[in-house]
């Protein structure tokens, strides 16, 4: 029976730290499944469709390097049903800081209830990623300035026309 992760968020850019984080869990398991959250609350500078794409072209590369299959997926409803629904064992969490990490110790504690037989799995970003979010890659690009040193090329290409003057 394949290994199964899910690797939940929002991915409103893929960011060199989502990469990275890809690379990383998918030495773990057979299959990582990308999970893009749609939730009515946000509104994102990408849609779903326009993430999946960015998700697939820059993470299939590490995801193939490991062996792992990468699957992408859409979900509005808790993370952890998601992984049900998928077949995952495993549940990635990349942590960049303390802050992360105690914001992140609550969620697992919440989905080891909603899902015991759910693990999650800490992933720590590269050190020269640590302080990389997706936030402040838009406002980066949405400011003027070039996101370029902080996400894949093809996403970068994105953001550049989402924000053309």
């Amino acid at each position: 029976m394949p290994r199964v992760a899910l690797f939940p968020g929002s991915f409103d850019p893929v960011t060199n730290g989502h990469v990275d984080l890809v690379g990383q869990a998918a030495r773990l398991c057979d299959r990582l499944v990308m999970a893009i959250g749609t939730h009515p609350g946000k509104v994102p500078l990408f849609s779903p469709e326009e993430r999946r794409a960015m998700i697939e072209e820059a993470c299939a590369a590490p995801a193939k390097a490991a062996g792992c299959e990468l699957r992408c997926i859409t979900f509005a409803d808790l993370a952890v049903a998601a992984a049900r629904r998928e077949g995952a064992t495993l549940l990635i969490r990349g942590l960049r800081s303390a802050a992360d990490f105690d914001y992140e110790m609550e969620m697992a504690g919440m989905n080891a209830t909603l899902a015991p037989d759910l693990q999650t799995v800490f992933l720590p970003a590269s050190p020269g990623l640590r302080p990389l979010t997706a936030t402040l890659v838009r406002q980066i690009a949405a400011m003027g300035g070039d996101p370029s040193p902080f996400v894949p090329p093809p996403v970068a290409a994105r953001l550049h026309a989402k924000f053309a003057r």
